[in-house]
């Protein structure tokens, strides 16, 4: 494996950039393809639409991205509800045009499988095509599940059956598949917690109970 660049916090400069990087990972997957079936369009749908869910991503959870702007990872802090992005539904119809009600079947149907209890969601592992077969999707991942572990919280992901053997080598674990009406096939999984070394310290100061707590396409390609 090459040597991997730094592993940094995107910045509201790079939320264009991680758009683009994702749309040129996405691109030419099946689920991509179910999306937006014109090929002509596919590429500037996806990057506009993923466009909407990196600022989200900003705001309720985060971006993780090498240096290079070879690969990315966004995941939303599921610890409790969270809003979707403002004005989301009048910004998709804007961005996919005739193909937004595909956008909104994945979005419906992947919430439906998604837990309520807190939880780290990591909505877009994205690779760029060029990057590819180089481990930079293993070292997102890598990078990920280690600040997972420190706050000893679970992770839920969904991906093509074509990635599912990288999350696998990552502790995640398949749960029920879901095919998309006449397209693709969703793997979605998730990642149980670390069990603790030691106990947590308990809050004496505090009797309440804390509150618990999408574009989902995971291209690894390693």
């Amino acid at each position: 494996m090459d040597v991997i660049p730094r592993i940094r916090t995107a910045r509201w400069a790079d939320k264009e950039p991680v758009a683009a990087l994702i749309a040129d990972a996405v691109t030419p997957s099946p689920l991509a393809q179910w999306l937006v079936p014109d090929p002509a369009a596919r590429r500037r749908v996806l990057a506009d639409v993923a466009a909407i869910w990196v600022e989200h991503a900003m705001f309720h959870g985060d971006i993780q991205i090498i240096d290079d702007l070879s690969a990315t990872a966004v995941t939303f802090h599921r610890y409790r509800p969270i809003p979707p992005p403002a004005n989301y539904q009048s910004r998709l119809d804007t961005a996919a045009g005739t193909h937004a009600q595909r956008f909104d079947i994945l979005d419906q149907l992947l919430t439906q499988q998604r837990p309520t209890d807190p939880h780290h969601h990591l909505a877009i592992l994205a690779v760029r095509p060029d990057a590819q077969r180089r481990g930079l999707g293993a070292a997102m991942l890598t990078h990920h599940e280690a600040r997972l572990d420190r706050i000893n919280l679970p992770a839920w992901t969904e991906t093509l059956p074509t990635t599912q053997d990288l999350y696998l080598r990552h502790r995640y674990l398949p749960r029920p598949t879901l095919t998309l009406p006449d397209g693709p096939t969703v793997t979605v999984m998730d990642r149980p917690s670390r069990p603790a070394r030691e106990p947590w310290p308990l809050n004496a100061s505090d009797s309440t109970a804390a509150a618990a707590p999408t574009l989902a396409e995971s291209d690894t390609k390693r």
